[in-house]
């Protein structure tokens, strides 16, 4: 069986599909499985031992002949089987015109008519870890094609594997960029490029990396896409400190194996927290606006920093008011975590 799996288009999404994938692979480990992802997701997935193959494709034009060229360079793969994690129209139509006889994905967006499996869309989906949501999709696939009914009793690992290779380069692309091999990494988010309600002050992430700067011997590296280089700008000139700007400077696959040698990562709800946690990094994640019962990383190796205040979750991305989800938190409170980790991971060396 040939199966083809439609990833998702942001980089926290494609990590909580990673336990699907893991589920789908035990349910059929016989199955040749190929993900159709954007070209940045490569940089996630690219050790994965749930994939055989890895299809990508850029976001530039969306019309119809691109469309129907990439449905071409599908229908060539002569796959068996399509499973689509996205909701989006164009996601369905790829396979549909690709011609794959099986098509599973929920029936959203007025797409039913070109899926031959629809799953309804669960009651629950805004109340329960996005997770069990592509979890979901997967085991009706596994139902209705009668894999091995027990991979859905199996646990969800969301974990992301990266090779010793991938770790070595990324310790000397941290010298590179100015960094002390000798010393602990400790890696900053302090960005989001869909909303700046989910971001901590800048402020904050300043005087947090001068407190560490001044009272931990550390690598403090700030890490992000070219969108989030003026909140870096900010913070650095702020902080006043040698800190280690990476934002823009990583792709997502070197910024995936710098996470994977960093001794702790805090940021706001971003995908690199995803990425963090998955790799096995310890992670805090400063929650405001968002959920953390839904999209907080799904993983034992995050921790959640988070003041109650009554209008949170709101889900704007802008705030209307003070911002008091995320100026409440302060600095001191993240900065003694933080402290605390180094510590524990000294005392196990």
């Amino acid at each position: 069986m040939r199966i083809l799996v439609r990833g998702t288009n942001w980089i926290g999404d494609a990590v909580m599909t990673i336990p699907a994938m893991r589920r789908l692979r035990g349910a059929f480990p016989d199955a040749h499985i190929a993900l159709h992802c954007r070209k940045w997701a490569e940089g996630i997935f690219r050790d994965a031992d749930f994939l055989d193959e890895i299809i990508t494709f850029q976001t530039g034009d969306k019309g119809l002949n691109d469309l129907r060229s990439e449905a071409s360079r599908i229908r060539r793969g002569n796959f068996d089987v399509a499973v689509l994690f996205p909701n989006s129209f164009r996601s369905a139509a790829l396979p549909w015109l690709g011609k794959i006889p099986r098509r599973f994905g929920y029936e959203k967006e007025m797409r039913g008519f070109m899926l031959t499996d629809r799953v309804a869309f669960p009651k629950w989906k805004s109340t329960r870890h996005e997770v069990f949501y592509y979890l979901n999709l997967v085991d009706a696939v596994i139902g209705s094609l009668e894999g091995h009914a027990d991979a859905r009793n199996a646990p969800a690992d969301i974990s992301i594997t990266v090779s010793s290779t991938r770790r070595d380069q990324a310790r000397e692309n941290l010298e590179k960029l100015g960094g002390d091999p000798g010393l602990p990494i400790v890696a900053l988010g302090c960005g989001s490029t869909n909303s700046r309600a989910k971001r901590w002050p800048a402020e904050r992430f300043a005087s947090l990396a001068s407190q560490i700067f001044d009272r931990n011997a550390a690598n403090i590296v700030l890490l992000g896409s070219e969108d989030e280089r003026d909140v870096a700008e900010d913070v650095i000139g702020l902080s006043d400190r040698n800190l280690i700007n990476a934002v823009g400077r990583t792709s997502l696959d070197e910024a995936v194996a710098l996470l994977a040698v960093s001794d702790v990562f805090v940021s706001n709800d971003m995908g690199l927290a995803h990425i963090a946690a998955a790799v096995g990094t310890p992670t805090l994640v400063i929650f405001g606006p968002t959920n953390p019962e839904t999209t907080r990383p799904f993983s034992d190796a995050a921790e959640v920093v988070r003041v109650p205040v009554e209008c949170s979750p709101c889900m704007l991305r802008e705030c209307p008011i003070d911002h008091r989800c995320m100026t409440s938190i302060e600095p001191g409170v993240v900065e003694k975590r933080i402290l605390d980790i180094l510590k524990r991971d000294a005392t196990n060396c």
